[in-house]
């Protein structure tokens, strides 16, 4: 790993890192040290809004073209897992399965670390994977800009199971060169910031919605690191996607 100069050399390094971590963007990082990597991090909700827009547009064209909600809802279901090669939805996974396993963290950690998906990771990605095909075609009648806010809410947790004061619960990976790196101001501040963009949605449900949202990342992000020691790349991307679960379930409630 090679140091990266403050500055302008700075930022753009690591709006490349976050571009290359957290979508297929074919953009070449030229540095992975701690610093880089703890500001990418910090800019993933903005990746994430990219992310969103791009699932939100292909759902609402799809229905615009009289596609079948359930049909319109899976396609950008795929069309969101392809733009992140399933990294989040790998982590959901593993940590389900490592959650499962009952055993002490070692345990929980080494079933994780294991290629194969168990009967735990199986049954959680369809359930999360089909509440968010269901919920999208009535989020994206709202707009773009409401499926755009659901997948920033989930970026925006990887600050807050990154903040100062939580260990990583192994040595290498992504976790362990994240972990600590954020203040409590990011989360907090990013929370703000997508509430407010969802009062587009809904003057009251839409900053509903994203704060349960962040309750639930809270509560997961709490219960794996009870349970891990600490925070790795699974419980970033796990968190991450049943943040970005349950900000869709809650803008969809009530209908377009």
């Amino acid at each position: 790993m090679t140091d990266v100069p403050d500055g302008r050399s700075g930022r753009l390094g690591a709006v490349r890192l976050a571009l290359s971590l957290f979508s297929v963007l074919p953009v070449r990082a030229d540095a992975v040290d701690r610093r880089t990597a703890g500001r990418a991090l910090t800019l993933a909700p903005v990746v994430g809004l990219m992310l969103g827009a791009v699932v939100g547009g292909v759902v609402w064209g799809l229905l615009a073209l009289g596609a079948p909600d359930l049909l319109a809802g899976t396609a950008g279901v795929a069309v969101g897992a392809l733009a992140t090669r399933g990294l989040h939805l790998d982590g959901l996974a593993d940590l389900a399965d490592g959650l499962g396993s009952y055993g002490d963290a070692g345990r929980m950690l080494a079933v994780m670390k294991d290629p194969s998906t168990g009967a735990f990771g199986v049954v959680t990605l369809v359930v999360v994977l089909g509440a968010q095909a269901a919920a999208l075609p009535a989020v994206a009648r709202h707009g773009v800009v409401a499926v755009a806010v659901a997948w920033a809410a989930g970026r925006a947790s990887f600050s807050w199971c990154a903040r100062r004061g939580v260990p990583a619960a192994s040595e290498g990976g992504l976790g362990a060169l994240v972990a600590g790196t954020q203040s409590v101001a990011v989360p907090v501040g990013w929370l703000l910031v997508l509430g407010a963009a969802a009062v587009v949605v809904d003057p009251w449900r839409g900053p509903l919605a994203v704060a349960v949202g962040a309750i639930a990342a809270v509560l997961l992000a709490r219960h794996a690191v009870r349970r891990l020691g600490g925070v790795n790349g699974d419980v970033f991307g796990a968190v991450s996607e049943v943040t970005v679960t349950v900000v869709l379930a809650g803008l969809a409630l009530g209908g377009p």
